[in-house]
């Protein structure tokens, strides 16, 4: 009887093992596309656009770098180290309320506390989101999601923008 309770227990953890495992895999099946010309990041999977939320990304003298990266951290209410200062979780805080670093040593995708920087080239070279917008992001990717930077539109951006400019019909057509 007791080797049969360890035999279900080991089969419990078992399986919980790999649900955990299955949906770590699916989050890292996923991409986020970043297109600078139109301040958009696209949550993709599976060559499927998930979510499309609004960006801000690097100013002309502190550009966003370009190319592939990986997401190396993930931290909820985040503490800022600034070369003058450091600022604690907050509403002051300039990362806001969630960062997602990449690969690319010192860039990341993060929340502010300047939300009406968004659509413009204003960071200091990381991609800026609205605190809820990075918040619904952080949720639905984890560690290790590939993360591509575009300073041309990306082919996937004309798919996104027919979605949501569909062509006009005229009155008699």
């Amino acid at each position: 009887m007791k080797t049969q309770i360890k035999v279900t227990k080991f089969a419990a953890l078992l399986i919980v093992a790999a649900a955990e495992a299955w949906a770590e895999e699916a989050k890292s099946a996923r991409r986020i596309v970043v297109s600078f010309p139109d301040r958009k990041l696209a949550l993709v999977e599976d060559g499927r656009v998930v979510k499309v939320y609004d960006v801000a990304i690097g100013k002309p003298s502190t550009p966003s770098p370009t190319g592939e990266f990986q997401m190396i951290n993930h931290v909820a209410n985040p503490t800022w180290y600034g070369p003058d200062q450091t600022v604690a979780p907050g509403p002051n805080n300039p990362v806001g309320t969630r960062w997602m670093g990449l690969s690319a040593k010192g860039y990341g995708i993060h929340g502010t506390n300047v939300p009406g920087s968004i659509g413009r080239a204003a960071s200091h070279g990381c991609i800026r989101m609205r605190n809820h917008d990075a918040e619904d992001l952080f949720e639905r990717v984890g560690v290790g999601i590939t993360v591509e930077l575009h300073a041309d539109r990306p082919e996937i951006f004309n798919l996104i923008l027919a979605e949501l400019n569909p062509p006009q019909t005229l009155k008699g057509e």
